[in-house]
């Protein structure tokens, strides 16, 4: 087997379905995703449109960033650009799992109080295809963002969704603010991250 491509580029909008297909792949196990849609087939079906509700106009922006051969993508929003709250809150009432809705929206509702309030990159979604995972993907990914943000000297922001991608970030030098917990939905943790010189 060939080593994956850790060269970076920007997708173009026509690209969105492999760099999409890859965040899909890599968060199969993610904690709230499955909360949301615990069902193989719920998951599927609607991770797609989650994810192209969330983070799709980066695509517009060309901060949707991908490996040569889609095995890796992150998909940051550049400052002043947000996700359509009310789009994903409709999206998750008519698709989440009837149970876990209440707490659901409500921990969305907290990680939006959480973003910072200066201008800043978010980066909802990074993602490696499970089978080419290990290889440097994820952190050339990471790499190449970040660059960005500290030749704009500016703030990065994400959530960690897994307890165990934290040291990751926090290589990159992201700090864990608070934890976010609600009801008997995952937790998720809000990271910042200031420029370096």
């Amino acid at each position: 087997m060939t080593k994956p491509s850790t060269d970076i580029r920007s997708a173009t909008l026509d690209e969105m379905p492999h760099a999409v297909a890859t965040i899909v792949a890599a968060f199969v196990a993610d904690p709230p995703a499955r909360f949301a849609w615990p069902s193989a087939h719920d998951y599927l079906q609607t991770m797609p449109l989650a994810t192209r509700e969330f983070a799709g106009s980066c695509f517009k922006h060309g901060t949707a960033y991908v490996c040569r051969d889609f095995r890796g993508t992150a998909l940051w929003l550049p400052p002043g650009v947000e996700p359509d709250g009310e789009t994903l809150e409709k999206m998750f009432r008519d698709t989440a799992k009837r149970e876990h809705l209440d707490d659901l929206l409500a921990t969305f509702e907290k990680m939006g109080q959480a973003h910072p309030r200066e201008a800043h990159w978010y980066l909802p979604q990074i993602g490696v295809d499970p089978h080419a995972q290990g290889k440097g993907i994820g952190a050339a990914l990471m790499r190449h963002a970040l660059a960005r943000c500290d030749q704009d000297r500016a703030l990065a922001y994400l959530e960690a969704s897994k307890p165990q991608n934290i040291p990751f970030y926090q290589h990159y030098g992201f700090e864990p603010l608070r934890e976010i917990q609600v009801g008997a939905a995952p937790p998720v943790t809000p990271m910042l991250r200031r420029p370096r010189r």
